[in-house]
C-alpha cells in the first residue's frame, strides 16, 4: 500500500483493512466511523488555508466533493489499497462504496496509533493535489438540481423519497425517487445520500441539463 507512514500497532491496519463482509464483528466499520470525522475536519482546515477568499458555500461543495464516496475510491486507488484489502465480493456498484469506507478506516486507524495530526499530515499529503485540481469550486447533482427548479419553478424544491434498504445489514442498498417539474427520477446506492446524488443525476439527464 503506497502511503507514507508506518504503523505502531499492526493489529489496527489489519483491523482497517477488513470489510465486515469477511467478518462481521471485528472489522473495519468502528474505525471508518473515526476516519471519516478525521477527514472532515482535516480537509475543512485545509480548504480554509487554501481558499482565503472563497465563501461559505463555495468551501462547503469543495468539502462533499473531496469527502465523497468517488473522491475517496480514487484516493484509495491511488494508493493500491485494494491490493491489500480483506472484502467479500467487491463487485459492480459496491467497489467505490467498499474502497472509501476501507480509506476511511485507514485514516482512523492512523489517528488512533499516532493521533490526529499524524492522520491530518497523511490526509494533506494524499488530497492536496485533488483539491488544488478544482478551479471552481464543484456542485453536486443534488445541488445543480435544486439550483435549477429553484429557478425554474419560482422557488420550489425537487421532493426525494427513500425506499427502506434492502439486502445484507452489512451491505445494504438504498433507492431514492426525486421529482421536480413535472418529472421523476430514481437512482440506488450504498447510502441514502449516495442514492439522493444518483437521482438527482438521473433526473438532470432527463431534464437535458
Amino acid at each position: 500500500m503506497q502511503i507514507n507512514y508506518k504503523f505502531k500497532n499492526e493489529e489496527l491496519l489489519n483491523l482497517a483493512l477488513t470489510q465486515s463482509g469477511i467478518d462481521s464483528r471485528h472489522n473495519n466499520e468502528r474505525l471508518e466511523f473515526i476516519g471519516d470525522r478525521v477527514l472532515g475536519l482535516s480537509v475543512a482546515a485545509l480548504l480554509y488555508e487554501m481558499y482565503p477568499d472563497e465563501a461559505e458555500g463555495d468551501l462547503a461543495r469543495r468539502h462533499a466533493f473531496l469527502v465523497s464516496t468517488d473522491a475517496l475510491a480514487q484516493i484509495a486507488k491511488e494508493i493500491e489499497l485494494e491490493k491489500h484489502l480483506r472484502h467479500g465480493h467487491m463487485t459492480g456498484g459496491k467497489i467505490n462504496h467498499i474502497l472509501a469506507n476501507a480509506m476511511e478506516a485507514i485514516l482512523g486507524a492512523i489517528f488512533l496509533d499516532s493521533g490526529f495530526e499524524s492522520a491530518r499530515n497523511i490526509i494533506i499529503e494524499l488530497w492536496r493535489d485533488m483539491a488544488r485540481a478544482e478551479t471552481n469550486a464543484p456542485k453536486d447533482a443534488k445541488t445543480t438540481l435544486q439550483e435549477y427548479v429553484q429557478k425554474i419553478d419560482n422557488g420550489a424544491l425537487p421532493k426525494y423519497e427513500y425506499s427502506e434498504p434492502v439486502g445484507a445489514s452489512h451491505n445494504p442498498t438504498f433507492t431514492a425517487t426525486v421529482t421536480a417539474l413535472g418529472k421523476s427520477a430514481t437512482g440506488t446506492g450504498a447510502s441514502k445520500k449516495l442514492a439522493g446524488i444518483k437521482a438527482a443525476e438521473e433526473l438532470l439527464k432527463i431534464l437535458a441539463i
